[in-house]
C-alpha cells in the first residue's frame, strides 16, 4: 500500500513539474503614446521610422489589426489591463491620477499579477505604473503631499504599489511627472536624470531574464515602458537616427528594448516557451509634432482619424502583436476586435484556471485567436472612453461615439462643432476605417441598438456573461454634452 501510495504521490509531483514546465512565461511589453502607425510593419506606405525589432516579432508571431486599448489616455488604460475591467467603474471619470493618493485598484480586487503568481509565477513589474499610490516618511508613515514635493524624495516608502498588488518585484517609476525618482519594490532608491530611464528599463529588463535561467518557476513580466511618452529624451547615440527629429529618434530607441528582450530570450533558450505581447497604452500624442511628422511623409495614426486623448480611432486603436512560438504560426495576422482589458481572460485561459470571482468583468479571452479561431465571447462589443470621458460602442463594422467631435484634443473638438452638429457619430470602420462619414442620422436603429447595448453593459457592472456586478461610480455620465438629468445613465 505504501508503495502504491509513494508511485501516486511521485506520479502526481511529476505531472505537476512537467505542467509547470507545459505553462509559458509571458512578456508583456507596452510602449506609452506609440501611435499605430509609429510601427513600419503596421503603416508600410506611410511609416518613415525604422522598427525593425517590432517587425521581426511580427515577422514571427501574428498582428492584430483591429486591437483597442481600454482609453485613449495612460492609467484608464492601465486599469484595465490588470483588471479585466474598465476603469471608468471607478472613480476615474475622466484624465489620468497624479501619484501622491491612494491606489486607485482597491486593496481586495484581483490583479492578472496576484492570479497569475496564485498559478505558480514569479511576477514583477519594470516601467512605469501610473495608478496611484502614496509616498510615505519613513520615520513616521505620513503620507508626503505633491505640494510640497517637485518629486517623491528618496527614502519615501510606498504602501501600496505594485508589491501589494500581486507582483514580487517593482523597478520603475510612477509616472512622467515624477519620473527622476527612481522606486524599487516599496521604497524610492535614487533620483536620476530622465534620460537615463529608457535604458535603465532596458538594462533591468534583460538581467530580469537573465535571472530566470534555470528556474522551474514561469515567470510574468509586465515592461510598461514611459517612452516615447514625453519627455522625448532620446539617448545621445540614438540622436539623429530617423532623420525625422527626437521622436522618431525615441521611437527607434524604443523599438530597441523589443530587440534586447529577444535577444535575452534567445541567449538563455527561452524563445520557444515565452508568451511575448507587443502593444501600447493609446495612441500617439501631438507633444510628437504630429503635423511636422506629418509633412515628413510619417502618418502616426496610419490611415486612421485622431491621436492620443480622442475618442477617434487613432486614440486608441493600437499596436497588438503576440509571439509564441510553440503555439502560434509565424508572420500570420488577424482581424478579430479585442481589447486591452482581454489580456487577464486570457491569461486565465493559457494556465487553465478560472477568473477569480468578483473579477474580470469586462475581458474576454483571445487564445482562440491565436489559434486562428473565432474568439468566443459573451460580450456584445467594446467600449472605447476619451480622455474626456466620452463613451464609444464598437460592435462588429460599427461604432457609435457619444461625442460630436474628436472627444480629445484633435480639433474639430467639443466645443469646436457647428451648432446644429449631430448629437453623435456613427462610423462603418469596415468601410470607412478615417470615419469620415458619420451615419448617426441616416442610421437611427442601428443608433438605437448600440446604444441600449452600451447602456445595458454600464447598468450590469458588467459587459461579459456573469451575475451582475457593482460601478464604483453610481453617478456616470453617458453623454457628456448635455446637461441635466438626462445625461445620467440611471
Amino acid at each position: 500500500m505504501r508503495s502504491l501510495l509513494l508511485i501516486i504521490s511521485l506520479y502526481a509531483l511529476g505531472h505537476a513539474a512537467f505542467a509547470a514546465e507545459q505553462r509559458p512565461n509571458i512578456i508583456f511589453l507596452m510602449c506609452d503614446d506609440l501611435g499605430y502607425g509609429d510601427v513600419h510593419c503596421l503603416n508600410s506606405a506611410h511609416g518613415k521610422i525604422p522598427t525593425p525589432g517590432i517587425d521581426r516579432l511580427a515577422a514571427q508571431g501574428m498582428t492584430f489589426t483591429d486591437a483597442h486599448s481600454g482609453s485613449s489616455v495612460c492609467t484608464p488604460t492601465r486599469y484595465g489591463l490588470m483588471t479585466g475591467r474598465y476603469s471608468w467603474r471607478t472613480k476615474l471619470q475622466n484624465g489620468v491620477v497624479e501619484g501622491f493618493a491612494p491606489s486607485l485598484i482597491t486593496k481586495d480586487r484581483p490583479t492578472v499579477a496576484s492570479f497569475l503568481r496564485s498559478a505558480g509565477y514569479h511576477t514583477a513589474i519594470i516601467g512605469k505604473w501610473h495608478l496611484n499610490f502614496e509616498y510615505l516618511e519613513p520615520q513616521t508613515g505620513k503620507p508626503y503631499s505633491a505640494k510640497d514635493f517637485n518629486t517623491p524624495p528618496v527614502g519615501a516608502k510606498i504602501p501600496d504599489g505594485p508589491v501589494t498588488r500581486g507582483f514580487d518585484y517593482y523597478h520603475g517609476f510612477h509616472h512622467a511627472r515624477d519620473m527622476e525618482a527612481v522606486i524599487e519594490n516599496d521604497t524610492v532608491i535614487e533620483h536620476d536624470a530622465v534620460v537615463h530611464m529608457l535604458p535603465r528599463l532596458r538594462r533591468k529588463a534583460v538581467e530580469f531574464i537573465d535571472s530566470r535561467k534555470g528556474k522551474q518557476e514561469p515567470f510574468f513580466l509586465y515592461l510598461p515602458l514611459g517612452s516615447p511618452h514625453t519627455p522625448i529624451v532620446p539617448s545621445p547615440e540614438w540622436q539623429g537616427r530617423s532623420g525625422l527629429g527626437d521622436y522618431g529618434d525615441f521611437v527607434m530607441q524604443t523599438d530597441d528594448v523589443a530587440v534586447a528582450v529577444a535577444e535575452a530570450l534567445e541567449r538563455n533558450g527561452m524563445t520557444k516557451n515565452t508568451l511575448v505581447i507587443f502593444t501600447s497604452d493609446n495612441g500617439c500624442s501631438k507633444a510628437a509634432g504630429i503635423d511636422k511628422l506629418a509633412k515628413q511623409g510619417h502618418r502616426v495614426s496610419a490611415n486612421m482619424r485622431g491621436s492620443k486623448a480622442d475618442i477617434w480611432d487613432g486614440g486608441h486603436r493600437i499596436p497588438f502583436i503576440v509571439r509564441w512560438p510553440d503555439q502560434i504560426a509565424a508572420g500570420t495576422t488577424s482581424s478579430q476586435l479585442l481589447c486591452l482589458v482581454d489580456f487577464f481572460a486570457t491569461a486565465a485561459e493559457i494556465v487553465g484556471r478560472p477568473v477569480p470571482a468578483g473579477s474580470c468583468e469586462d475581458s474576454v479571452s483571445f487564445m482562440p485567436a491565436l489559434k486562428g479561431r473565432p474568439i468566443v465571447s459573451t460580450r456584445h462589443g467594446v467600449i472605447h472612453h476619451s480622455i474626456s470621458g466620452h463613451f464609444a460602442y464598437r460592435q462588429g463594422p460599427w461604432k457609435l461615439a457619444l461625442a460630436k467631435g474628436s472627444g480629445g484634443w484633435s480639433s474639430p473638438t467639443e466645443k469646436q462643432m457647428p451648432a446644429g452638429s449631430p448629437k453623435g457619430q456613427l462610423y462603418d470602420m469596415q468601410n470607412d476605417i478615417g470615419e469620415t462619414t458619420n451615419l448617426f442620422e441616416t442610421k437611427p436603429e442601428i443608433v438605437n441598438q448600440l446604444l441600449d447595448l452600451l447602456k445595458a453593459d454600464i447598468e450590469r457592472g458588467r459587459s461579459t456573461e456573469g451575475p451582475d456586478s457593482a460601478n464604483d461610480f453610481a453617478d456616470i455620465v453617458l453623454w457628456k454634452n448635455e446637461t441635466g438629468r438626462k445625461k445620467r445613465q440611471k
